[in-house]
């Protein structure tokens, strides 16, 4: 499928963004091996989360949905039963990858793989520590999936110091915490995503300058309620389109606010974007605030590298939208990451970047461009993934003329609704 996007004259309205992919996939996780019924209020409903119910479902684990509520039946730590079949993580880095530390600790094998895109994308990252801990995995000769994780009498606990920042790494080892003898320590130089800390209730401290998160294991589970916050890498394209779409005003409710996820609004401050926040809470540890957003005018000539990347590289191909139409100029580095996701995003981004009319220098570790006036409306490739679709959607509706977002499903990933949403505060 391909939509068509027009030039949008304002923007006006009050929406709520999908629930958090991370939390919602960790809460499923957390409640298949917790004791008892975890209840989960605003689970994403889309399709990387569901290729984890769907993985656990295949493992014993029984689920119900009412209304906006998800009920997941526990197993416990060692409930979980051998599936016959090929575990099917989809299009999910993070089902995949998160999922290998639980069931690296399980008292049978299985096999684990995904799509097509899947396949591609490096496994090595968890399997070298997971390995490290008693684990054993195989994978293709790329490390890539499938995987097949074998038996093992017992997993050890490991002080694990992550060479980059890495949520999914980080939980991964935390995960397989949960079955191994003794303490296990994972060690930042820089903060990731804390919502499996968070989650687990877990002690995190500060050593010689480095963080330090432990898991004992064995750490028995109780079941618990969880309440998803909006999703503030999916608030972002909207935060975005406020902005640039001229005599706009948007309000995006319920938005998670953690310290680990909301990087990109201090970037768009800086290029002097007007958001503001109310209703400021915190709800099941998670900060949460309603997002206020004006159209503005910005200015660029920004560089970011380095330690700021890694709580930035989901928003990196939305945070290229603005940077385009704004006076200045825009780079990115350290980023090479981003190569590594559902497609290679910064081959993507530079694509659609150059279409719009931009003269924009590809790095093997980010790109950089000189905003232009005029700017061209086009035809974009989504390269079937859905944070390109969604990003080169918004630049769409500050166009002059229509463009078209070629394979525009890809948004079910993460955000089914998003171009009803659009049409929304279109009227």
């Amino acid at each position: 499928m391909d939509t068509i996007v027009s030039t949008a004259k304002y923007l006006n309205g009050e929406i709520t963004v999908p629930g958090d992919k991370s939390i919602s996939h960790r809460s499923v996780m957390i409640g298949a091996i917790s004791e008892g019924v975890t209840e989960i209020t605003g689970f994403l409903k889309a399709a990387d989360p569901l290729s984890t119910i769907s993985c656990f479902h295949s493992l014993g684990v029984e689920h119900k949905f009412d209304g906006d509520k998800l009920f997941v039946y526990g197993k416990g730590l060692n409930g979980l039963k051998h599936s016959s079949t090929l575990l099917d993580a989809g299009n999910s880095g993070t089902t995949i990858r998160l999922m290998s530390g639980i069931l690296a600790g399980q008292k049978f094998s299985t096999k684990i793989s995904g799509d097509q895109y899947l396949l591609k994308r490096p496994m090595k990252r968890i399997i070298d520590p997971l390995v490290k801990m008693g684990a054993h995995i195989t994978a293709s000769e790329k490390f890539t999936a499938p995987l097949t994780i074998q038996f093992v009498e017992s997993l050890k606990a490991i002080d694990y110091e992550l060479p980059i920042a890495s949520a999914q790494v980080k939980s991964a080892v935390l995960f397989a915490g949960l079955y191994a003898d003794g303490t296990t320590r994972v060690i930042e130089h820089e903060p990731s995503r804390d919502h499996t800390e968070r989650m687990l209730n877990l002690r995190s401290e500060k050593e010689n300058g480095k963080i330090v998160i432990s898991i004992n294991g064995g750490m028995k589970l109780e079941a618990k309620q969880f309440v998803v916050p909006s999703d503030p890498s999916s608030a972002a394209f909207f935060i975005v389109a406020g902005l640039l779409v001229p005599n706009s005003e948007i309000k995006i409710i319920n938005v998670g606010m953690n310290p680990t996820r909301i990087g990109f609004l201090s970037i768009l401050k800086q290029l002097g974007a007007d958001i503001i926040f109310e209703n400021e809470r915190t709800i099941g540890g998670e900060p949460i605030a309603d997002i206020i957003v004006k159209s503005s005018i910005l200015k660029s000539n920004c560089i970011l590298e380095g330690d700021l990347i890694p709580n930035i590289i989901d928003e990196i191909p939305i945070l290229s939208i603005p940077a385009a139409n704004a006076v200045g100029k825009f780079e990115i580095r350290d980023a090479q990451d981003l190569r590594n996701k559902e497609t290679d995003r910064i081959a993507a981004i530079c694509f659609n970047l150059r279409k719009m009319g931009l003269d924009v220098e590809e790095y093997n570790d980010g790109f950089a461009f000189e905003s232009k006036k005029d700017l061209l409306s086009s035809e974009f490739n989504s390269f079937d993934d859905h944070r390109i679709a969604m990003a080169f959607g918004i630049a769409a509706l500050a166009l002059h003329g229509d463009s078209k977002i070629l394979n525009s499903e890809c948004v079910s990933i993460s955000f089914p609704t998003f171009w009803e949403s659009v049409k929304t505060l279109q009227r």
